[in-house]
């Protein structure tokens, strides 16, 4: 088959897929016109050249680095050391690749380094070749900063959230679903790693699945195929057999990611494996614990409205036992900030949800919501932004969002919380009557 061919069919394929998935999204909301989808240049590097790196967080004072090459012989190497271009240490990782319909993805390297030294600045080549890259890892005391923004994309706006996110001082960034918006057309994958390679190779990314990252095709395809190969997660480290949900600790802070799209009822592996995670958190060792999945729970958006209700049936009685002080989640392409809440309602006990999916993607925002709202509605807008969480004790933190309309320095929502700790409700894995409800369940 030629190659014009080859590319026809491709395009065919793919805007069939994509049609299909807009027609039967599901529900009465009708989306705004899309953003303008960044356009990358051709640009020819050595098939050798480390390309799309990033990092993640892998386990107790270690780091992923993951990276691409066109090269299949290049070999899976990191050297680093805390002075530039002076390495003292050098990690072997492994690599694998992945076929798409007529896409087949470079070589995909993931190496872990460490042990790492806390709050420290590092340098890195990967692969014996290219660029010299500088990580920060994070501290292992408080205070510590996390930067969160969902549904990203490639558009105008996902380069303006980027650019206020790198305007912050922040140790970690969350992102709790929907990264590329590759949705089946593989070499977008490609462009958000070069996109968000500036900031995703200098500080960890931490990444749940949403559902454009699915890309499943019935009796051709699996799901999930090309953001598990390109974004592996602690999911090993931390007794999962899925890299579609794990948790992480850092500094003093729990994190418990979820995926909204593989089985999560009571006979499930994610289940089984949450309530173990909860079981053994140490509120004395980790005194905030927080959530991420895609699909929001708590929404007066009109958008996406019940797609988490299942989700939420099975799961939530869980995190209100272990004392989960806050649930962010995406999908909806707008901002909210709820009470603590529980079962519906407010409740003291509960978890601060925010969906925070208004980090730029091409589909646009969801303006529209149900009136009046909720008694446990805080504050909701529809704007593009991302939010940053500093946990400045054991008992307080500082949440803020920031609209890209404005200058990085300007909070449009902003509130003090206090950690569950000492609040008279159950937390941690320490407490008997958190445990009994947890074995029980």
């Amino acid at each position: 088959m030629g190659f014009m061919m080859k590319l026809l069919l491709r395009h065919l394929l793919s805007t069939t897929l994509f049609i299909a998935g807009t027609v039967f999204a599901g529900g009465d909301y009708i989306r705004p016109p899309p953003r303008k989808t960044l356009s990358f240049p051709w640009d020819q590097k050595p098939s050798s050249q480390p390309q799309q790196v990033h990092i993640s967080l892998a386990g107790d004072k270690h780091m992923r680095v993951t990276w691409v090459t066109n090269d299949g012989a290049s070999p899976s190497i990191v050297e680093y050391g805390t002075s530039p271009e002076k390495y003292s240490a050098t990690a072997q990782g492994e690599s694998t690749k992945y076929s798409y319909l007529l896409y087949s993805s470079g070589k995909i390297h993931h190496t872990v380094i460490g042990p790492l030294q806390e709050n420290t600045t590092y340098f890195y080549k990967c692969g014996g070749e290219g660029p010299e890259f500088q990580l920060k890892t994070p501290p292992s005391k408080f205070p510590v900063t996390f930067a969160v923004a969902g549904d990203l994309g490639q558009t105008g706006w996902t380069k303006s959230t980027l650019d206020h996110i790198d305007q912050c001082k922040y140790d970690v960034h969350l992102l709790p679903g929907d990264l590329s918006y590759a949705d089946y057309l593989q070499h977008r994958w490609d462009t958000f790693g070069q996109l968000v390679q500036p900031l995703a190779s200098s500080r960890p990314w931490m990444v749940t699945q949403g559902n454009h990252e699915k890309e499943s095709i019935p009796f051709l395809k699996d799901g999930f195929v090309s953001y598990n190969s390109r974004w592996k997660m602690p999911f090993e480290e931390s007794g999962s057999a899925s890299n579609l949900y794990y948790s992480f600790d850092v500094a003093g802070v729990h994190f418990v990611m979820l995926g909204s799209y593989t089985p999560y009822d009571e006979y499930s592996d994610q289940y089984s494996w949450l309530k173990a995670d909860l079981l053994k958190v140490d509120r004395r060792r980790t005194p905030w614990l927080v959530v991420l999945f895609h699909v929001p729970w708590y929404n007066s958006n009109r958008a996406h409205q019940g797609e988490g209700d299942d989700m939420m049936s099975s799961m939530e009685h869980l995190l209100y036992a272990a004392g989960v002080d806050i649930v962010f989640a995406g999908h909806v392409h707008a901002y909210e900030r709820t009470k603590r809440v529980y079962n519906g309602k407010s409740d003291r006990c509960g978890a601060v949800h925010i969906t925070i999916g208004d980090g730029g993607n091409r589909e646009g925002l969801a303006h529209w919501y149900k009136q009046p709202p909720p008694e446990w509605s805080v504050f909701r807008e529809a704007s593009f932004g991302h939010g940053e969480l500093k946990m400045v004790n054991s008992t307080h933190a500082y949440w803020s969002w920031h609209r890209n309309e404005d200058d990085e320095s300007v909070q449009s929502d902003q509130v003090w919380l206090t950690s569950l700790i000492g609040s008279g409700c159950n937390t941690g894995g320490g407490s008997h009557d958190m445990r009994r409800i947890l074995m029980a369940s």
